[in-house]
This record gives C-alpha cells, sequence and structure tokens, in this order.
C-alpha cells in the first residue's frame, strides 16, 4: 500500500492516509516478497449467516509463495532473488451459517491476475470499485471438497478513513507492514446462486500491505472488531518475532481504536481476556470489561496455524459480537505445517 509518509506519528504507530485513500485502490505497489489484501467480514441481520473475502496479491499463507522464497534464497541460486507476489495470488471466500460452511483459495498464476486503480481480477472472481460501493463478483471451486460457489458481495461503505497504522517497528523506522481500516462498518448485501443463499447485513472492509513476509516479523497475533451501537470497536495486538527469543524483552504493538462517523479515536485497551485454546493448540485473546469476561460463539475456522471466531465481549458496560482472529505464524513456519496447507490451498492457475 503506498503511504504519502511512512513513519509513525505516534505511538500507536499511526501513520499518514494512503493516497488515493478514498476507498479500495488495487493499483498499489506491492513489493517483492511482499503482499497486500483487501479484506471484508459480514453478518447477516437475521443472525443466520456470515461470511469473509480476502483479496490477496501475494498470498501471505501460501506454502507455493513460501517455497519460491526459501528457493531463491538456497546458496548458489541462480539469477534474482525477488519472487513476484503477483505469482501467488488469489481471492479466499469463506461462508459460515445456515447454509452451512464454505471455503475457497486458489492460488493463481500473475498471468491470471489483471488490475487498474478500481478493478482487480483474479482468474474468473474479480472486485470493482465505482467509487460508492464494492462489487464483488464470486465464480471459485471449494476445498478440500471440489464444489462451484457463485455469487455477488456488495459492500457500501460507511465512514471512510484516512489513517493507516503501522504494525512493526522497522530497525530503519519505516513500517514493513502496514494496516488500513477503509471502512470499519459498511452494508454488506450476499446474493450467491451456488450455494442457494441471499441476506443483507452489517460488515467491516480494511486493508493490509508489507515488504517482507509476515512469519519475518511476527510470532502471532490476536486481532477483534466488534460494532458496538453506532461505533466500532477494532483491538490488535502483535507479538514480534525477537520478542518471541528466549530472554528477550516482550515486544510487540497494541492497537485500542474507535470508530465512528467522526473518524477513528485512540481508546484506552481494555483488559487482555484468555479464550479457550482450539483444538489445533492456537492460543486465543481478546480485550473486554474488568471483571466481565469473554465467550466464544462459535469457532469459524480451525486449522494448525490460525483460527477464527465469533466471539462476545463486554465492552464499557455493554455486550459486543464481532469477529476474531489468532494467528501464529511460528507455527505457519514449522515445515509440518507447510506440508498440510495444499490440501486448503490447491495451486491451479488458469490456462491463457
Amino acid at each position: 500500500m503506498e503511504y504519502r509518509q511512512a513513519v509513525p506519528t505516534s505511538q500507536t504507530g499511526a501513520v499518514a492516509a494512503p493516497a488515493d485513500a478514498d476507498g479500495p485502490r488495487f493499483s498499489v505497489p506491492v513489493a517483492d516478497r511482499g503482499y497486500a489484501w483487501w479484506y471484508i467480514d459480514a453478518w447477516s441481520d437475521c443472525g443466520r449467516h456470515g461470511l469473509t473475502l480476502i483479496a490477496m496479491l501475494g498470498c501471505v499463507f501460501s506454502p507455493w509463495y513460501a517455497r519460491a522464497r526459501r528457493r531463491a534464497d538456497r546458496p548458489g541460486a541462480t539469477g534474482p532473488s525477488a519472487v513476484d507476489p503477483l505469482a501467488h495470488s488469489g481471492l479466499n471466500v469463506a461462508l459460515y451459517g445456515a447454509a452451512g460452511h464454505r471455503w475457497a483459495l486458489t492460488e493463481r498464476g500473475a498471468g491470471d491476475v489483471e488490475r487498474t486503480a478500481s478493478r482487480l481480477s483474479l482468474g474468473p472472481s474479480s472486485l470493482s470499485w465505482d467509487g460508492e460501493e464494492l462489487r464483488v463478483s464470486i465464480d471459485e471451486r471449494t476445498a478440500p471438497w471440489p464444489r462451484a460457489l457463485r455469487g455477488t458481495v456488495r459492500v457500501r461503505p460507511g465512514t471512510r478513513l484516512h489513517r493507516g497504522y503501522a504494525l512493526d517497528a522497522a530497525s530503519d523506522g519505516a513500517p514493513r507492514h502496514l494496516w488500513w481500516p477503509i471502512a470499519p462498518r459498511c452494508r454488506v448485501s450476499a446474493e450467491f446462486t451456488q450455494p442457494s443463499l441471499s441476506w443483507h447485513g452489517d460488515g467491516y472492509l480494511d486493508a493490509n500491505a508489507g515488504r517482507a513476509p509476515l512469519e519475518d516479523d511476527f510470532d502471532s497475533w490476536n486481532w477483534s472488531r466488534a460494532h458496538r451501537g453506532e461505533e466500532t470497536r477494532v483491538f490488535y495486538d502483535t507479538v514480534w518475532r525477537a520478542a518471541a527469543r528466549p530472554g528477550a524483552a516482550p515486544s510487540g504493538r497494541s492497537l485500542a481504536l474507535a470508530f465512528d462517523a467522526a473518524g477513528a479515536h485512540d481508546i484506552a485497551a481494555p483488559p487482555s481476556q484468555r479464550l479457550p485454546t482450539t483444538p489445533w493448540g492456537i492460543r486465543r485473546e481478546t480485550r473486554s470489561d474488568h471483571g466481565r469476561g469473554a465467550r466464544v460463539l462459535a469457532t469459524l475456522e480451525d486449522g494448525p496455524f490460525y483460527a477464527r471466531s465469533r466471539i462476545e465481549s463486554h465492552l464499557e458496560g455493554g455486550l459486543a459480537t464481532g469477529f476474531h482472529e489468532s494467528v501464529s505464524l511460528r507455527r505457519f513456519a514449522a515445515p509440518w505445517v507447510q506440508a498440510l496447507l495444499p490440501v486448503r490451498l490447491p495451486r491451479r492457475p488458469l490456462a491463457r
């Protein structure tokens, strides 16, 4: 993501707005070995359905991308060590709720990526931004059991933000990993033909970009977002890789933010609360009022290095429900995890 200023302007890691920051801009430069992604989540007004969408240039959790970087770094490797992130791209689609769980993420080659400032095509699927609405046209195959997943998701942002945040503290003073909450509250409509599904609900839209693999700089993080009245609360707690070394002092960045019609506001972070560890052994934590616990309503994704959940927490005396994710980058980098990932993330570039 291209920023006018890449140096943090506060202890929370706030940075200047991305260029052309009125909405998603798909033509942003993506660094060699780096990534850019656009993330959407939503839950239906009826409470029975949910989804997440992630359009990725340089799929951060791709075993194929990780393998390409390792190959380029081998002693005696010939040619440039750059690794093209666009050669490892794709659209992750996940549906939850009463219609059952659907998951798709097929990695595409660079020849299947077409993009302008307002449009991004990833194989047969695409995202387009008209200045008021983001339209996602989905034509994918699920994994590990292949079924068609086809539909259209429309995202209409509320307040759009012009402020990004650094997630790390690079030694050269310029962040290597940036997060931009484009529109913390949106109206979302989902119309699918396969499966047959139609609903409307509230959602969330953000973007991330980086100039290095996540596992190079992070040991883990916990992230959550919840709508509370007219506000959206986001908590982002990262643990940097150096902080996980024996004898190292705890180190990371924690963001606690409230978003409303007036924009973004730094807030005091409620105490950290432990959530049940997943069956794969992934630790989950979130933020909730002192003396008032948080709970997992449903574990939506449970993998060897990643968990996505619906949680309920107490924020300033009121109940808030939202999405939560925990990720262990140390676990992601483990060879046995890398060997498992192609089951859920096949690489099938489309022929041209």
